[in-house]
């Protein structure tokens, strides 16, 4: 298992991020949509989770088969979906994705106003110092197919907050930030393609990590003023819109009448020869919901964000 823990500061504070949260992860998803890929919400509602308590829950199919290295699509299906399965108790989240039964990424997030000094935002263990990550939403390089102008914080200015551009070191003195901390276990637990698979998946997950956050401040606009019941109806909408363009998409294709593995709660493969390629025998995974703390890998009926 490699693990990691990422800090993503933000000009913003932590309860104006709630909404931008919301709106961003609604609207990322809406425009990664399409050609029978993206990201299908099977479920989000209020619940209680029999440790945290009362929640919000997400369950979503995403649909990925092109995204994969060219080493990988070897041993996968040609048409498959991961299922992501999120509990949002905010300022504290807890994700998790899994599609084989060897393979599993958790991640647990805490928001918190400050610039990313707290050594032990989760309260247990503090992650040793070389697995820590300080990512830059103003510096860091990002795909060049996800750059976008009107998202580089280097040029972005808010109308409705005054905020932007940033200028380098802006996180020693910006008034207000906040901070995303991030702790990401990725487990693949195959011989031979291990290092190399959670590397791969942590690599793709920074990328994930600041396209997202950069579009948050971005996108301020948009968003601020929104009250949360506002935002959750943008939700809805967006979900009833994104859910459509896959669907239509995949029914355009044909890929809807393709084989495809099935997944259940258990996350279960049901392509057996693809799993043999592998060395890999099908296992049962226990439902995030029984789990007993967030210290260990919990394979969430199971994304970066």
């Amino acid at each position: 298992m490699l693990m990691k823990e990422y800090r993503i500061c933000m000009p913003l504070t932590v309860d104006e991020y709630r909404i931008g949260q919301l709106y961003m992860i609604s609207k990322h998803s809406c425009e990664q949509s399409g050609g029978g890929e993206g990201v299908e919400v099977v479920r989000n509602e209020k619940d209680t989770h029999p440790q945290y308590g009362p929640g919000q829950l997400t369950e979503k199919r995403i649909y990925l088969s092109s995204k994969l290295p060219s080493w990988a699509k070897a041993f996968v299906p040609r048409f498959f979906y991961v299922t992501e399965k999120a509990w949002n108790f905010y300022p504290y989240t807890i994700t998790g994705v899994s599609f084989l039964p060897k393979f599993s990424i958790r991640i647990e997030t805490r928001f918190e106003n400050n610039n990313g000094s707290n050594s032990n935002v989760f309260g247990d263990t503090p992650t040793p110092e070389k697995n820590v990550s300080f990512l830059d939403i103003l510096s860091d390089p990002i795909p060049e197919k996800h750059y976008r102008e009107s998202e580089d914080l280097s040029r972005w200015q808010s109308s409705k907050t005054g905020r932007g551009p940033l200028e380098r070191g802006w996180k020693d003195d910006h008034k207000p930030i906040m901070c995303s901390y991030k702790r990401v276990q990725c487990s693949f637990e195959v011989y031979g393609f291990q290092t190399r698979t959670e590397e791969f998946i942590h690599r793709n997950i920074q990328d994930i990590l600041l396209v997202g956050h950069r579009q948050a401040v971005a996108w301020i606009d948009e968003w601020h003023g929104l009250s949360l019941e506002e935002v959750r109806e943008y939700e809805r909408a967006m979900q009833e819109k994104t859910n459509s363009k896959v669907k239509s998409s995949q029914n355009n294709t044909g890929q809807s009448a393709a084989p495809r593995p099935v997944f259940s709660r258990s996350i279960s493969v049901t392509d057996e020869r693809s799993l043999k390629k592998m060395g890999v025998t099908t296992a049962n995974m226990s439902d995030p919901s029984t789990s007993s703390g967030p210290q260990s890998p919990i394979r969430l009926n199971s994304t970066p964000e």
